[in-house]
């Protein structure tokens, strides 16, 4: 396994980060996987020595967090690192239960850490932009929890480049601990976050952590049989995100030309590509089996040329934005 430093703190984590939405309640989403089956993996990463963990309270209500917390009992919790994330609604009858309030993110909070079985999680991150509640507010209670040592950093996902922006500013001027994290949509069939987002992240050292690297799944296999997965028959989410547009069809057939004759799955090459953009620190992989996660720890070995990177990425088309409003 490689490690990298998480943007511009100090801390070490592995190139991968395994992604939880799997992990937790197959009446929340079909494809979720159980606790026994979701152990088996977590497990396993930490064998092909992944060290970095990513969930939400949202996933399964909850109990994607407790069975995380619960499998990484019997590890050494200073050799592991957790984040969560808060914003999404975790009881239809609580108005108080999402959102970035200042009372949100402190029983949510509360919550995470009972779920996880932690004192500290390492780091926290708002799901998404909340238009209701002041960035103020949001960033105060940030940096309490920070101070109250509940949380060691802070970290955002999806949003536009300048609200982004405004909460770097916001913490700069009120001298509050600040975001030191992006988990933002990117991909080789997504990639308008290079035009402000990613420059950004850069230019103010945070570390960037992808979700969806596989295009939930459209570049891991060819364009034709994504329909046929369970996770294609049973939601929509393929159909909203704008993968096959543009140049997304052209691009999953260049990345299957690639994978063949490399000796690759399809799956190894879209990562590799991930891995091989600087501003990318740990891509977020989820998964359901075992051999899909061993398949893309072998990724972190595949090595792209220059040649490579523009066949794969020569077909891109600007596409709508997708993964925050």
């Amino acid at each position: 396994m490689e490690y990298t430093t998480l943007g511009s703190t100090g801390m070490r984590v592995s190139r991968l980060c395994l992604g939880c939405m799997s992990f937790g309640d197959p009446d929340w989403r079909e494809w979720v996987l159980e606790e026994e089956e979701s152990r088996e993996i977590i497990d396993r990463a930490i064998d092909l020595g992944i060290n970095f963990f990513d969930t939400a309270n949202m996933y399964s209500r909850g109990e994607s967090e407790r069975i995380l917390g619960s499998a990484l009992s019997g590890y050494d919790s200073d050799r592991t690192v957790v984040a969560t994330k808060v914003y999404n609604p975790m009881d239809d009858d609580n108005p108080n239960a999402r959102g970035l309030s200042r009372k949100a993110i402190e029983q949510e909070l509360e919550n995470s850490l009972e779920r996880l079985g932690r004192e500290t999680i390492d780091l926290y991150q708002t799901h998404r932009w909340d238009y209701d509640a002041p960035i103020e507010e949001t960033m105060k209670a940030l940096d309490d929890a920070v101070r109250r040592n509940q949380v060691r950093y802070l970290g955002a996902s999806s949003m536009w480049a300048r609200q982004f922006a405004e909460a770097l500013h916001t913490s700069d001027a009120l001298g509050l601990d600040r975001f030191v994290t992006m988990q933002n949509h990117y991909n080789l069939v997504y990639r308008e976050e290079e035009r402000e987002m990613l420059p950004l992240c850069e230019k103010e050292g945070i570390g960037v952590m992808p979700w969806c690297p596989l295009a939930r799944g459209y570049l891991a296999r060819p364009a034709e049989e994504i329909d046929a997965t369970r996770r294609g028959e049973s939601e929509e989410h393929m159909y909203r995100h704008p993968y096959r547009e543009g140049g997304g069809r052209e691009i999953n057939a260049r990345v299957e030309e690639l994978a063949e004759e490399r000796g690759v799955t399809m799956a190894q090459i879209a990562l590799a590509w991930l891995l091989h953009k600087d501003w990318v620190d740990a891509p977020i992989v989820g998964t359901t089996s075992v051999e899909h996660l061993e398949q893309a720890v072998e990724a972190l070995e595949i090595s792209l040329s220059d040649g490579d990177l523009a066949f794969l990425e020569e077909p891109y088309e600007p596409v709508r934005v997708s993964g925050h409003e």
